[in-house]
């Protein structure tokens, strides 16, 4: 951490470094034009020194309070920095070890296809062939007709053959070959209902690694009036690596889940127009994508699909949208999406698109808004000052602000630095509340709003999406609170207004 700062610091030195230069120049500058105008005329350049060096305390004062707002900033910067380059460097495996996220292995993106469901049917099929009497004689195979299969039969037979019979028949125009194959056909149907539910939890990972929980219920009939052998095949999902918890019902009967090779498989005879209701679970981990995906195109009759996460998300161009969103609670990460369809013909997936490091990105949003908390914070005790009409002291006001904006930035750099052994929000929440005690040990309790109200607001991006409306928010309260009023006396007094 130490090693890392110093690297950070040693680049910001050299930025600040390069801003200072032109500065110098500036008042290199300003010193040769004022040393061109003594030489011309003495007098107006004596006055001019001492119009200045009768301001210069003011204008020393003013300049630490500027010093104090770039110091400050420097600060957070390389808080900001040395946590994102420890936060990036210590691995997705440590982080979410330390905070309670996915551990083991990134995973890979899993994808769910849905189940399918056939109807076994069997046909016979019968082939005739007729061979003169001729042929025979010309083989020369001096056995019985048997000897003549051989020439027919040169294959093994698939699996969807059920039986196969083949023979000789003899006949006045000669020998009557006759091959009857039984096949088993699989007529697919329609499932009746699909209630698909999909719980994705990342934690505090820093990797797009997500536990995920998936259980469905699907419904299906008999669509003959007589009893039909109908087969249920569960693929297993694609990239979900070791699945846990795995269970298949059939009509609250448990199956074997031990034999799974092709996906987990149910046939059994269905009376006519019978019901048949399958659920399946489990649980597994994937990363960065989570997709429902259909075998074929095929009619929906009634589709219910539910999924909840932590994070963020975005759809891929061909996904099949949501009918309905839960941008989630206040203050909350909590989303979900759901998908409700029913009589529609579709061959488009479900797939929700997952970036890493949604604690990082979070880190940055809050590392990079703490400078104009700070800035913030001064120009609200002017302001409050102003409005209020009370007796600035030119001397006393600088050094105050630089004090509150020092102590706001020592507290929010503790904030970056807490978040490797506290929760991110934790760690945050409790840096501000140290930067806002420091700042108020320096104004005075009678400062209390402004300096609430600007150390609070890099907590709005912790709050699930909402960071625009709270600031809008915290916006419109600023120009509500600085409403001319008369302050008491102590904090006046101790911000140097009296």
């Amino acid at each position: 951490m130490v090693q890392e700062a110093l690297s950070v610091l040693n680049k910001a030195l050299g930025g600040a470094l390069a801003a200072v230069v032109p500065v110098v120049v500036v008042l290199g500058v300003a010193l040769l034009g004022l040393l061109l105008v003594a030489l011309l005329d003495r007098e107006r350049a004596r006055r001019g020194l001492d119009w200045a060096l009768a301001r210069a305390p003011g204008a020393l004062r003013w300049g630490a309070l500027a010093l104090a707002l770039a110091v400050g900033a420097l600060g957070l910067r390389l808080a900001y920095q040395a946590a994102d380059l420890r936060l990036a460097t210590a691995g997705p495996q440590a982080f979410g070890a330390r905070t309670g996220g996915v551990q083991g292995t990134q995973g890979a993106p899993t994808v769910q296809p849905a189940p399918s469901v056939v109807l076994l049917e069997e046909q016979r099929y019968t082939r005739s062939l007729l061979l003169p009497k001729s042929v025979y004689t010309q083989l020369e195979l001096g056995g019985g007709w048997e000897n003549l299969l051989p020439y027919f039969q040169s294959y093994d037979a698939p699996p969807t053959v059920r039986d196969l019979r083949e023979g000789f028949t003899q006949q006045r125009a000669g020998l009557l070959y006759t091959r009857e194959v039984t096949l088993l056909r699989e007529r697919p149907l329609s499932l009746d209902t699909s209630d698909i539910k999909a719980d994705l939890r990342f934690g505090a990972s820093e990797n797009a690694a997500y536990q995920a929980t998936f259980t469905a219920r699907y419904t299906f009939r008999n669509p003959e009036a007589e009893p039909r052998t109908l087969r249920f095949t569960f693929p297993l999902p694609y990239g979900s690596g070791t699945l846990s918890d795995f269970g298949l019902q059939v009509s609250g009967a448990g199956q074997r889940t031990d034999l799974l090779e092709g996906g987990a498989r149910w046939e059994g005879v269905v009376p006519g127009g019978g019901v048949v209701e399958v659920r399946a679970t489990y649980r597994n981990q994937g990363a960065r994508a989570w997709s429902y995906q259909p075998l074929r195109r095929e009619g929906l009759r009634r589709f219910s699909l539910a999924v909840s996460t932590d994070r963020p998300a975005r759809f891929s161009p061909q996904s099949l949208l949501p009918t309905a969103t839960n941008p989630g609670r206040w203050l909350r990460s909590e989303r979900s999406w759901n998908w409700q369809l029913s009589n529609v013909v579709t061959a488009q997936d479900v797939s929700l698109l997952f970036t890493g490091g949604a604690a990082r990105e979070t880190l940055a949003k809050i590392g990079h808004f703490k400078p104009l908390s700070v800035l913030l914070l001064t120009l609200l005790l002017l302001g409050w000052a102003w409005t209020r009409r009370l007796p600035t002291s030119f001397l006393g006001l600088p050094l105050t602000l630089a004090g509150a904006a020092l102590g706001l930035s020592a507290g929010l750099m503790l904030g970056s630095v807490l978040g490797f052994y506290l929760p991110l929000g934790w760690a945050e929440a409790l840096g501000c509340a140290v930067g806002a005690a420091l700042a108020l040990r320096v104004t005075g309790r009678a400062f209390t709003l402004p300096v609430l109200i600007a150390a609070a607001t890099p907590l709005a991006f912790l709050s699930g999406g909402h960071a625009a409306l709270l600031l809008t928010l915290g916006l419109l309260a600023c120009f509500v609170l600085l409403r001319p009023e008369r302050l008491g006396g102590s904090g006046a007094r101790k911000l140097g207004l009296e």
